[in-house]
């Protein structure tokens, strides 16, 4: 494993050198190598962890340029306050660079930059990266939950626009990793445990809805939220949340409408506002059951603005100050 520093993005604006409740991230975060740190023992720490590659989309016929996400998401989180007590620490360990890499490569070293992580007790938010990020992280959350507790047993919240269970016969891409997860619960004689939200009618074929139901996937559709149905989707998904202790959660960006969401491999047109989006990530993480978290598919090439980088450091914040406030540790 052999990540490459990414300290250099951490920088902006300083109010004040002293006043800590004037801090802001760039002030906050500090590098970390995996590798060598001693275990965390305060009540909540975190660790970014970027992977420079958009491989997945490439093979999955997509718009390429995430794998500049990271480093733009870095520059957007800089700057954002740090509303949490100083007991809360931020570490970067830097990027997987897959550059000269295959994608399985570059994705059995993500999975053991997130289980190192894991193991020195702090959480990973991963910054992608085509969502093929997805299957790395849970590769590490597998590994890791498999060593420690001998179960790897984790449902996956998953909200997106597509289904991405296609099959990969011809190579594993961003379309396919939930099914490459399902084959690993199937060969471990373990339950899939997978919840999408935001799915997209005219985003997925057919036969992709059918692959859902045989592998027992249930979903909420982007319509039912955009129809008022914030409630009863959350209805839904406290079944899910209560029969799983551990949980992760990993975000598409093209879930949500280009509006807010330009800068990604396939934009959604009336894909979901934020607003209908961020009280369900907030109920999820209020469980205490996630492990780990990841933003994917941001791709500053089509990004106007930095908006759609924006938008995942809000994302990001949004989780660092929800797990903040359940720890007590929020202002």
């Amino acid at each position: 494993m052999n990540l490459v520093n990414a300290m250099e993005y951490w920088q902006g604006r300083v109010d004040s050198e002293t006043d800590y409740e004037s801090f802001r991230w760039h002030q906050k975060v500090e590098a970390i190598d995996l590798e060598t740190a001693e275990p965390f023992t305060g009540k909540l720490g975190f660790v970014f962890i970027g992977f420079c590659s958009d491989l997945g989309v490439s093979r999955n016929r997509g718009r390429s340029g995430a794998a500049l996400g990271p480093d733009f998401i870095r520059k957007q989180m800089a700057s954002l306050p740090c509303n949490f007590k100083q007991e809360v620490k931020m570490y970067d360990a830097g990027d997987v660079d897959c550059v000269e890499k295959t994608l399985e490569h570059g994705q059995r070293e993500l999975a053991e930059a997130v289980k190192k992580a894991l193991d020195l007790g702090l959480f990973p938010i991963v910054l992608g990266g085509g969502h093929e990020t997805t299957f790395g992280h849970y590769m590490g959350q597998h590994d890791y939950r498999a060593e420690q507790y001998g179960t790897p047993d984790m449902g996956i919240i998953n909200f997106d626009a597509h289904f991405d269970i296609r099959p990969y016969e011809n190579g594993a891409s961003s379309g396919s990793m939930f099914r490459q997860i399902a084959d690993i619960c199937e060969k471990e004689h373990r339950a899939f445990r997978y919840l999408p939200i935001g799915i997209q009618m005219h985003s997925n074929t057919v036969s992709l809805f059918k692959t859902a139901e045989r592998l027992g996937v249930q979903y909420i559709l982007a319509k039912e939220l955009q129809e008022g149905g914030l409630m009863e989707a959350i209805a839904k998904m406290d079944h899910f949340l209560f029969e799983n202790k551990n949980l992760y959660v990993t975000v598409c960006s093209d879930v949500f409408s280009s509006a807010f969401a330009p800068g990604v491999s396939a934009p959604q047109a009336l894909g979901l506002d934020p607003k209908d989006m961020l009280p369900l990530l907030k109920h999820t993480i209020r469980t205490r059951k996630v492990k780990g978290f990841d933003i994917c598919e941001v791709a500053p090439r089509f990004d106007s603005d930095n908006t759609t980088a924006k938008l995942a450091a809000v994302l990001i914040f949004t989780v660092v100050e929800t797990m903040a406030e359940c720890e007590g540790l929020q202002y």
